[in-house]
């Protein structure tokens, strides 16, 4: 056992607010294994295709009557943009139970086959005392040439819409374990998926008015295998450190130099929920304890600091999780706070900025490379 003099320091019998100590509590498995992805490349896209045939909508004695024909599939009716309250749909009817308006107005609806791709109807009508019908020109909206495009090891998605100036948003989905969604590019940058190749990812297209259209892909993944056993060190030596190992819910982590013969300054590098973002779990010696590294946000009633980091049963909440940024600093995912020490052993706390003399600097050492 080490000492360190901060001494001053109190310790009490943790108390959470709220009273949610255990809530989503686990003990994660030593020595998962962890991933930093450095590339990310897909094949050509799978387009697929609306199956709902032809889409068509006619007044029809105060009402409107919504067609798909020639299709294979059947289509389900919604309205995109509600002009008027008192305008609704009823399977394939629209109905309008308000007065009389001035002027056409102008109506979306979307129809959308079984596979979820989607055309729109984009046409004018007019609105009198209980009735609604057609005046005008009806346009089909519909997207093609979903594709992608791998630069500087990402992957960047484009479609072409028929409708004059309409914007496209780009999701993509059945995603490996440590990406996210991007739009419309899906990029490796903070990434932890595991490295291989993944088939049958799905990017989904949507236009403006609603119009959709799916397509798939294989997505190859890069990544780097991250020595999860060590510690978060600074500049100056300084790392994550349980105050004079302490092995209890409410242990305050301090900064202390890392090193292998200290089990104090030891940690497992977890995964966290959150894309790009981590997890450190106490581990003296290799063992993980199932105590994990928290800014609680002044949830603890016994932490000195009220974005103090502290010891707390491990569990997928937000507040155990810290996003690596691209200057060596760790931003906390609950609070928005950086990571910042007070010299030498002394609590480590969560502040709006980084110190100014390079501290809050970072860098995951693995066990075998500390001194």
């Amino acid at each position: 056992m080490h000492f360190k003099p901060k001494g001053a320091l109190g310790i009490a019998v943790p108390v959470l607010i709220g009273g949610a100590l255990a809530a989503g509590a686990l003990a994660l498995p030593a020595h998962a294994q962890s991933y930093q992805d450095t590339a990310l490349s897909g094949t050509a896209v799978t387009d697929e295709s609306f199956t709902g045939g032809t889409l068509g909508v006619a007044s029809d004695g105060g009402v409107l009557a919504l067609t798909a024909t020639g299709g294979t599939s059947s289509v389900t009716w919604s309205l995109h943009n509600v002009p008027n309250d008192d305008i609704t749909i009823t399977g394939s009817t629209i109905g309008y139970s308000g007065t009389g308006v001035s002027g056409p107005v102008t109506l979306t609806v979307d129809g959308t086959d079984s596979a979820e791709n989607a055309k729109a109807l984009v046409f004018p009508v007019t609105l009198t005392s209980g009735k609604i019908a057609v005046d005008g020109a009806i346009s089909t909206v519909e997207l093609s040439t979903l594709a992608d495009t791998n630069v500087s090891n990402t992957v960047t998605f484009s479609a072409d819409s028929n409708a004059t100036d309409d914007t496209i948003n780009f999701a993509e989905s059945q995603l490996p374990t440590g990406l996210t969604s991007g739009n419309p590019t899906l990029t490796y940058v903070g990434g932890t998926a595991a490295p291989g190749t993944y088939t049958g990812v799905v990017v989904t297209a949507t236009d403006a008015d609603g119009a959709v259209l799916n397509g798939t892909f294989t997505l190859a993944v890069t990544a780097n295998t991250i020595n999860n056993y060590g510690d978060e060190v600074n500049k100056f030596g300084n790392g994550f450190d349980s105050y004079r190992q302490h092995d209890y819910a409410g242990a305050i982590v301090a900064g202390w130099p890392a090193t292998q013969s200290d089990p104090a300054t030891h940690w497992l590098l977890n995964n966290g929920t959150h894309a790009g973002a981590y997890q450190f779990e106490y581990a003296p010696n290799g063992s993980g304890s199932g105590l994990c590294v928290s800014d609680p946000g002044g949830g603890w009633a016994s932490d000195p600091l009220p974005d103090g980091l502290i010891l707390t049963p491990c569990n997928t909440g937000p507040f155990q999780q810290f996003t690596p940024q691209s200057d060596g600093t760790l931003i906390n995912l609950a609070t928005g706070l950086v990571v910042n020490p007070d010299g030498k052993g002394a609590q480590l706390r969560g502040e709006s900025s980084a110190t100014s003399w390079g501290g809050s600097s970072y860098t995951w050492t693995g066990e075998t490379s500390l001194p």
